[in-house]
């Protein structure tokens, strides 16, 4: 493992009130402390911050006030010697802070570094320093709960917990596979070889079946609002996103393009598109952006369907459900405070089983109807976070996939009277695959690749 001194810009890049270098390696404090004027870093004790400025070494020319914060390994996040400068919160004054370091010893972070030396370090394993990007990334406070859970080693936990039953079933089929002149042991071996898988694939079934919630929390859903033009999609996205997004005005055909927004309902992140209404049209702009929200309701895990309450049923509608058909969608019948001409009775047939909501949204009506709705229609209306560990990374989800088929085709063999050791390879392989999660067994390319993702600087 690189054990030089690394450099980056911790904080987001733009004005603000301050900004951080991290330093992180054998020399970071050796190389923050020819360049800090103020007292000796080298003999100041771990975990202090002191006042002082920057002078750049080769021109003695004062280069920012800073603050310094000094942090000894191994109580590190990266189990290294860390540095922190606090510094102005300008483009400027950061990026010469950074090139002062730089110039002086140490090298720029690749991408997750830190992470990743904490990671190799040993003061967290694979599946909690992915939890510390899916914490940067959640959009609502259920998606950041289960992230710190899983920082916080719950997931890593069980994972380490189901593998130590499988190596105690493993080291039993050992035993029979060394001492095969004892009858006793080969019962004893089946019995306990069976009660041990089952139970570790119950938990593996149990941890599969919240990964559903669990992926939607961190990825979020990819919702569509679709309607004819002028049915009130523009002020349904404003008033999920509880501000003025998207610009709503009486005349058909206002939204020409796609509007993307990050809404949180009830706790459950949604990608929220408001699509241009979807008709014919011989306007060109208008044109390419009905294609474009042709393009969006394939690619959405959720529809919302508006319709208007003081206009007919028209073919259109019906073409609209028709593109939705399958979809996991909820139709929305706007401007309940208009005189009725839409035949509820034949949306209804239309519908089935979808949940209809009636709303007035531009008085405000039936926001929180549409809003129970969407978090029935995914989590029954409720989602506990407190006590389940929460699958939500994607390949999380598929290696316990591939752990539960291999335990099952383990299973399968004891039961077809298969020779202990030829079941033993798939219960070995489970414990692998399992070992992939918390990063005990992975390769170091899949490593570097799941690092690189990280932000510069983390």
């Amino acid at each position: 493992m690189d054990t030089d001194t690394i450099s980056a810009i911790s904080t987001p890049i733009g004005e603000g009130a301050i900004a951080i270098v991290r330093l992180s390696g054998e020399n970071a404090v050796s190389i923050a402390n020819q360049v800090f004027q103020g007292k000796d870093l080298e003999e100041l004790s771990s975990h202090t911050i002191h006042y002082g400025k920057l002078i750049d070494p080769e021109t003695d020319e004062l280069v920012e006030e800073v603050m310094v914060t000094v942090m000894r390994g191994p109580k590190t996040f990266t189990r290294e010697d860390i540095v922190e400068i606090n510094c102005h919160g300008g483009l400027v004054s950061v990026n010469r802070v950074l090139e002062l370091v730089l110039s002086n010893g140490a090298r720029l972070a690749e991408p997750g570094e830190f992470t990743k030396r904490a990671f190799l370090n040993g003061r967290i394993d694979l599946s909690q320093a992915e939890a510390v990007m899916d914490l940067i990334r959640a959009k609502t406070d259920r998606a950041m709960n289960i992230a710190l859970k899983q920082m916080d080693g719950r997931l890593s936990m069980l994972i380490q917990t189901l593998r130590q039953e499988l190596l105690e079933t493993v080291a039993h089929v050992e035993v029979n596979i060394d001492y095969p002149e004892y009858d006793d042991v080969e019962e004893m071996t089946n019995r306990i070889l069976i009660e041990k898988s089952k139970k570790v694939l119950e938990q593996i079934e149990q941890l599969l079946e919240t990964a559903k919630q669990g992926k939607i929390l961190r990825e979020g859903i990819a919702t569509a609002i679709i309607g004819r033009p002028n049915v009130g999609k523009s002020s349904l996205l404003n008033a999920l996103a509880h501000e003025n997004k998207a610009i709503v005005t009486e005349i058909p055909g206002t939204t020409r393009d796609v509007i993307e927004e990050y809404v949180n309902v009830r706790g459950v992140p949604l990608r929220l598109v408001d699509t241009a209404g979807i008709r014919d049209t011989e306007d060109i702009v208008e044109k390419i952006g009905v294609e474009r929200s042709r393009q969006v309701l394939k690619e959405a895990d959720l529809i919302l369907l508006v319709l208007n309450y003081g206009d007919e049923f028209t073919e259109e509608d019906k073409r609209l459900f028709e593109a939705a058909k399958g979809m996991d969608k909820v139709v929305i019948i706007n401007k309940t405070d208009l005189p009725q001409k839409l035949d509820l009775e034949e949306v209804r047939q239309v519908a089935g089983d979808v949940p209809i909501i009636q709303s007035a949204i531009i008085k405000e009506k039936g926001i929180d109807e549409i809003e129970a709705a969407i978090a029935n229609l995914f989590f029954e209306g409720d989602l506990n976070t407190a006590d389940l560990t929460y699958v939500s990374n994607a390949r999380h989800i598929q290696l316990l996939k591939s752990a539960r088929n291999a335990l099952q085709e383990a299973m399968d063999g004891m039961e077809a009277g298969l020779p202990i050791d030829i079941v033993q390879i798939d219960v070995t392989r489970t414990w692998e695959i399992l070992g992939e999660i918390i990063g005990d067994t992975v390769q170091e390319s899949l490593i570097d690749q799941l690092f690189s993702q990280f932000c510069l600087g983390k």
